[in-house]
């Protein structure tokens, strides 16, 4: 459906701007390209299959999901080489043996000598192959083994004496949002890449087949400089950018290509602030910014079509449908330069909470915007 003003479509309401989110791509694009590696894009961010194929275009691999509803939605949409990204949890290994039954390529990852029991004892009752990554970990983040723990060999061994692999490795560096420069991301991609690397060969060494070494997270796939031992990088935020992005140096605020269109639903004169219909339901209660440099609040406000205004603006506090927006300065802002009715944009911390909290989003393109619907749920 193609709607021709911002000014028709009801608030809040997700937008993205498609020219934008098309310079994002084509940087990640040419930042793959040049390390000689190739991308298997997470699409936790758009959950939508247009953008899904924008993001894939060029790129021979499949891509990344965080959910089975995500899996469900690609693979209907002949998307069906997918990673699943989360470690398994052993009640889903039944849900993703009948997706495998019915022609849905599903990578699974786990990181337990345990979850690998459980995962052979299923397949060996039930007759089924799994392919399976082990997962590490590079900076005491979240999840993962280290390539020098003897659990490592521990749960490889597992998995092939139960005929599942492992098929490689996988490892996310997720402490590449704790960086605070350049430099930092730099060395943080060098040491994702040197723990798949050294994981991978570790397991080799004790006769252990591996293909895949998968690394990746936004920030670090952009300030890698070497790839070398590396068959594929994941990452997903980098098409659409975020506040969090921009603190950590990774783009601009005119990479941000997602926004939230809020209207102004009253003022609070007795401190010159705006109330707009954006609460934590539209815009979540992320909060990555708090620990940067220049605190962003529940996001950025801009102008109706996402340029800056005079008076630097953030929404400052939520309810659950109500955003709160002040002056960053502290100072009333001039509440009849913003009369009730007029339209804002809200610039998020979190692309994807904020996503998240939204069924469909309206793209901007060719003077006009399309209704695209974005999947949902767990599975």
């Amino acid at each position: 459906m193609i709607q021709r003003s911002i000014d028709s479509i009801l608030t809040p309401a997700l937008l993205i701007d498609g020219p934008t989110l098309n310079a994002n791509i084509d940087r990640m694009n040419r930042q793959v390209e040049g390390l000689g590696v190739s991308l298997r894009p997470h699409l936790k961010t758009v959950k939508n299959a247009e953008l899904a194929r924008r993001m894939m275009d060029g790129h021979a691999g499949g891509a990344t999901v965080s959910t089975l509803a995500e899996a469900d939605y690609f693979h209907a949409a002949g998307i069906t080489d997918l990673t699943y990204a989360v470690g398994i949890a052993p009640s889903r290994l039944a849900p993703v043996a009948e997706r495998r039954k019915a022609g849905l390529s599903l990578t699974l990852i786990l990181d337990h000598p345990d979850t690998a029991r459980a995962l052979v004892e299923y397949a060996r009752a039930h007759s089924i192959d799994f392919r399976v990554l082990i997962e590490l970990d590079a900076d005491g983040d979240r999840a993962g083994l280290r390539p020098d723990e003897h659990a490592l060999l521990d749960t490889a061994n597992i998995l092939r004496e139960g005929g599942q692999g492992p098929a490689g490795v996988l490892v996310h560096a997720g402490g590449s949002y704790a960086c605070r420069s350049q430099n930092a991301l730099t060395a943080l991609a060098e040491r994702e890449r040197l723990v798949a690397v050294e994981a991978a060969n570790r397991l080799r060494n004790e006769g252990h087949p591996i293909e895949v070494v998968s690394v990746g997270s936004t920030p670090t796939a952009l300030f890698a400089e070497r790839l070398d031992g590396v068959t594929e990088v994941r990452a997903g935020v980098y098409s659409c950018m975020d506040l969090v992005m921009v603190g950590l140096g990774v783009c601009s605020l005119d990479a941000i290509a997602i926004s939230v269109l809020t209207e102004v639903i009253g003022h609070r004169r007795a401190s010159g602030e705006l109330l707009v219909d954006a609460g934590w339901m539209a815009l979540s209660r992320d909060r990555g910014t708090a620990s940067h440099d220049l605190d962003q609040g529940y996001g950025l406000v801009r102008d109706a079509r996402g340029g800056p205004i005079d008076q630097a603006m953030l929404v400052r506090a939520t309810n659950q449908e109500h955003g709160i927006v002040a002056s960053r300065s502290g100072e009333s802002l001039p509440l009849d330069h913003f009369p009730i009715g007029t339209r804002l944009r809200i610039l998020p911390n979190h692309a994807c909470a904020t996503a998240a909290q939204f069924d469909h989003f309206d793209l901007i393109e060719n003077d006009g915007l399309t209704r695209l619907a974005r999947c949902y749920g767990w599975g």
